[in-house]
């Protein structure tokens, strides 16, 4: 059955704005420090480290008011778009000062773009958001943010990259339901298939829980900032293949101190997200 997406409609959500605003208080610091330690880029003093802005203004959707699949029903902010299945695509952020570590943070997003797209599986809707985040009456990051809509829950499968990456490889983890379900704690993100088995392997048709898209960005932008010895001015993601719980993941980094490549990689050579950083 296909799944009909009257664009003219979704488009008319282009202009649409949101705003918030959350303190950046001591306890966030503590619980985000103490899920993400290890893979952290060490912050310089009074400055938040890196990714934090993914856990900051989120929405506190009542429960009446959430989907099926634990994200708030569409239709608000973000265009109803009559596809069952939402990722996080990729994008972009541009730092432009650090976070502070004590302080109120605010949230400007508007909708850039809405655009149809036709896929492998069907229809796509691609879904532009760009994000200003204010501290202290500067802006300190901008983001654009991609997300994808589409019909098939299970996108169909990357090629696979040849295991190049062993002197490229920098860290490596193993995603488990604990990191990841204290990962949906701190960003407030109820998606089912990052914490519920049963929803993610039975409704949506995955073979395990699913590494969140944010996680990913977060573990490669700050290995860009080890790499660079700083934060990067610019940085760019892009999911390219589902990440699943229980299987070993590589931080991979080729560059220089200036510019460069970071990615996730599986064990069998699958890269699931890719970045670039520049200084």
């Amino acid at each position: 059955m296909t799944t009909e997406v009257d664009i003219d409609h979704l488009r008319g959500w282009i202009g649409t704005e949101e705003s918030a605003s959350e303190t950046i208080c001591d306890v966030l610091l503590a619980r985000y420090r103490a899920t993400l330690g290890r893979w952290l880029a060490p912050a310089e003093a009074g400055h938040a480290p890196l990714g934090l802005h993914w856990c900051l203004t989120l929405p506190p959707a009542e429960l009446e008011t959430l989907g099926a699949d634990g994200h708030p029903a569409r239709g608000g902010f973000m265009p109803p778009v009559p596809l069952p299945s939402r990722m996080w695509a990729g994008g972009e952020l541009r730092h432009l000062r650090p976070l502070p570590a004590v302080g109120t943070v605010k949230r400007r997003s508007v909708i850039a773009d809405v655009t149809l797209k036709k896929g492998r599986s069907g229809p796509l809707v691609l879904v532009t958001v760009k994000h200003e985040y204010v501290a202290e009456g500067e802006t300190a990051v901008v983001e654009t943010q991609n997300i994808v809509y589409r019909a098939s829950t299970v996108p169909g499968p990357a090629p696979a990259v040849q295991p190049d990456a062993a002197e490229r490889v920098q860290e490596i983890l193993t995603p488990d339901p604990v990191l990841l379900f204290r990962y949906s704690a701190i960003t407030f993100n109820g998606h089912r298939i990052h914490y519920d088995r049963p929803y993610a392997c039975e409704i949506e048709g995955y073979p395990d829980l699913v590494v969140h898209g944010p996680l990913q960005a977060t573990l490669l932008v700050n290995l860009a900032a080890k790499a660079c010895g700083g934060i990067p001015a610019v940085f760019s993601y892009r999911g390219l293949a589902p990440c699943y719980s229980g299987k070993m993941l590589m931080l991979c980094q080729q560059g220089t101190p200036t510019e460069g490549t970071v990615w996730c990689e599986t064990a069998d050579g699958l890269r699931t997200m890719q970045g670039t950083y520049q200084t």
